[in-house]
């Protein structure tokens, strides 16, 4: 997914201009949202801002009445809400977030001390093993999947396809995408694809789906079709004012459309989508692919890869790739 956009969703490192008002711009619009995401997180999670003149043993007498109140109604303090855990991160920028954790959403139990980075990242415990990966598209060139395949890397993420992002939304098939699909099966790589999406609606996410779909008939897969919606950072985009909401529904309109067509539907995320634009819990029937350039991964969600590098140098690609690792239960990689 790196090339020549660099979008923040992806945590992509980008080059950023002082003087470039138009991007600086977009940049405080995206963190208003993000802030008003954080604000409204709080307050389910049940902290009320102090009221501008109020003391604090004002507001903890209030507070201790209210409570009392609520138990005299309820009858018993266990019918209290129970306190929902607030969760710190960082973006690719290192500016600090903070949200709540959908506990309703399934988390990942991996040991983080075991995340191992010697050249590619590596991962195991009594429960997964690791192999590495890459992914790529056009923006890499004519790729030796040989070599790829030699330097060490068993599977490969490739995209497929993308719609713009200007108002036409046209759809698009990677001019790579054929070739890279054919020579990356042929070195012996286990390869999935992905679509770069900027829908705006259901009907769009279907119709891209349906893109995805025709032009694998004549391909077999080993690993998920993966749904990649995107912000664009540094240009006005299509999408710009597309809440999360609709985000996660486009998201399940182009999942279930996959697997009905007997594909593996997967889900490309970060951080500040997890935490402010998805709806965690109603896409919780399909697997992610997170990224995230942290030194160690930084979702409390679950994720079956991780994308740790976009700046990867790789045998047989031109230039910077991005690096990734599947965690792999023990038990299906015995077999």
């Amino acid at each position: 997914m790196s090339g020549i956009i660099r979008k923040i969703k992806v945590f992509s490192f980008i080059s950023l201009s002082e003087d470039d008002n138009k991007l600086k711009q977009k940049r405080r619009v995206l963190r208003d949202r993000i802030l008003c995401g954080v604000l409204l997180s709080l307050l389910l999670c049940g902290f009320a801002p102090v009221v501008s003149g109020q003391s604090k043993a004002s507001g903890d007498a209030a507070d201790k009445a209210a409570d009392s109140e609520q138990r005299e109604v309820n009858g018993d303090a266990a019918t209290q809400a129970p306190t929902r855990q607030t969760f710190h991160f960082v973006d690719v920028f290192g500016e600090e977030y903070e949200t709540v954790i959908d506990d309703r959403a399934p988390k990942n139990s991996y040991i983080r001390e075991n995340f191992k980075k010697n050249g590619v990242m590596t991962y195991a415990d009594q429960d997964f093993v690791s192999r590495a990966g890459v992914d790529v598209s056009h923006h890499q060139g004519k790729i030796d999947w040989e070599a790829v395949k030699q330097d060490g890397y068993d599977f490969a993420f490739l995209r497929i396809g993308y719609r713009g992002y200007g108002q036409e939304g046209k759809v698009c098939l990677d001019r790579e995408f054929d070739r890279n699909i054919t020579e990356a099966q042929k070195a012996g790589l286990e390869v999935g694809v992905y679509f770069f999406a900027q829908a705006v609606n259901e009907e769009e996410a279907l119709e891209e789906a349906e893109f995805v779909i025709e032009h694998l008939k004549n391909y077999s897969l080993e690993l998920p079709v993966v749904y990649d919606p995107e912000s664009i950072l540094d240009d006005e985009a299509r999408t710009d004012d597309v809440s999360g909401e609709q985000f996660t529904k486009n998201t399940l309109v182009f999942c279930q459309r996959i697997a009905d067509a007997g594909y593996e539907p997967m889900i490309y995320s970060n951080m500040l989508w997890e935490a402010f634009e998805f709806e965690m819990y109603k896409l919780s029937a399909y697997p992610f692919w997170y990224a995230d350039y942290e030194p160690k991964p930084q979702t409390p969600y679950d994720f079956r890869f991780w994308q740790y590098d976009s700046e990867g140098r790789v045998a047989g690609i031109d230039g910077n790739v991005d690096l990734n690792i599947e965690l792999i239960p023990v038990s299906k990689a015995s077999k």
